[in-house]
């Protein structure tokens, strides 16, 4: 498994810069942290003594390729993009492992596990992000499961305080009320925009994450509730994640949430039977 690539925008020791870590965001892939975890982003911008770090597992190799894109070298391209997201962000750190996808939707790697549970454990990150169990797309779920599975090798007293799964490939605004965690991300709106244009391989390969990204989020904020005026003016959800690292089983978890779901919307419709 590759160690990675570390990129320190401002310069300082890595070691440094992972301790003054406050919170952290483990994607799958270049830009997802800009789409799952702008919350911290934009609670760390400028706000010593707080500092949001970054790590990417895999590659993005296999992204897709349309129009002005073909024939790029997407790793390379995809790579130079989430530094470049990383320097506008001011993030502590980025750090790609550029792991083939492969590597890790295939079972379980071993080696991913604990390279996982070092950075955690060196970070010690206040707030860790994740992809939601309830993401549909293969790789996210491989890279929550195997931060699950880091996170358990830890004491509890070096775990995070708050462990979030986030919304990409699915949103979470079906969820229980009481199973929402509600994340404002109406901070610095310009910086929630520039950090996604950077990845232009994937906006003009086809796929325009930047304003579907902040569709979902100010959808979100008008959405969230019917009968009250709009609050924030940009919202993420997010589900709270520590009963998996406290000994629920993931099955168990998705299956107390979606039942929750069944139960609530069946009972809003039986009167109409």
């Amino acid at each position: 498994m590759k160690s990675g690539n570390i990129y320190v925008p401002d310069g300082i020791d890595i070691q440094d810069a992972f301790t003054r870590t406050t919170h952290l965001a483990i994607g799958a892939h270049p830009d997802d942290l800009e789409v799952m975890a702008y919350h911290g982003i934009a609670q760390c911008h400028r706000s010593e003594p707080n500092w949001f770090g970054g790590l990417v597992v895999c590659d993005g190799a296999g992204s897709p390729q349309d129009g002005k894109v073909e024939g790029v070298d997407m790793i390379a391209a995809r790579k130079e993009e989430q530094q470049h997201a990383a320097k506008l962000g001011e993030y502590s750190f980025a750090l790609q492992m550029a792991m083939p996808s492969s590597s890790v939707k295939g079972g379980w790697n071993s080696a991913l596990v604990v390279r996982l549970a070092e950075i955690l454990d060196s970070t010690h990150p206040q707030t860790l992000y994740l992809h939601s169990p309830f993401d549909r797309h293969a790789t996210h779920l491989a890279v929550f499961a195997h931060a699950i599975r880091a996170l358990k090798t830890l004491p509890e007293e070096a775990r995070p305080e708050r462990i979030l799964g986030c919304e990409v490939w699915r949103d979470l605004d079906w969820l229980d009320d009481e199973d929402k965690v509600r994340l404002d991300v109406s901070g610095h709106p310009a910086l929630a925009r520039k950090i996604l244009d950077v990845f232009g391989s994937q906006i003009q390969g086809g796929k325009n994450y930047t304003e579907a990204a902040l569709g979902r989020r100010r959808a979100h904020a008008t959405f969230s509730d019917s009968h009250a005026v709009d609050q924030v003016s940009s919202l993420s959800y997010a589900v709270d994640l520590r009963p998996l690292v406290n000994g629920m089983t993931v099955a168990e978890f998705v299956e107390e949430k979606a039942g929750r779901f069944k139960k609530a919307a069946s009972e809003a419709v039986s009167v109409w039977k």
